[in-house]
């Protein structure tokens, strides 16, 4: 499902047109990046966390070369399930 996919339905279900439609779901979508990014944890009762995690700076390798490098430090998100979400998923 993509995001075009996402609009239809919130214009259909919500009765608004679909250029509103994707300002609203824009909007929600900037906010969560918004506020994972200033690491804040947003929180959707019964849907999910989403949250910045801290990862160490570590060593890998080239696939290609076989080298050592250093991979630095760096953030990635994370999302948990919310338990509805897992129940409706696992249903």
């Amino acid at each position: 499902m993509s995001k075009t996919d996402i609009i239809n339905i919130v214009a259909e279900e919500a009765g608004i047109a679909k250029k509103d439609a994707e300002k609203a779901v824009t909007a929600v979508l900037n906010a969560i990046v918004k506020a994972t990014a200033e690491g804040d944890k947003v929180a959707l009762v019964g849907f999910g966390t989403f949250e910045a995690k801290e990862r160490a700076a570590r060593m890998g390798h080239n696939p290609k070369t076989g080298e050592q490098i250093q991979i630095p430090a760096s953030k990635s998100v994370s999302f948990k399930a919310g338990k509805p979400f897992k129940e409706a998923v696992n249903a």
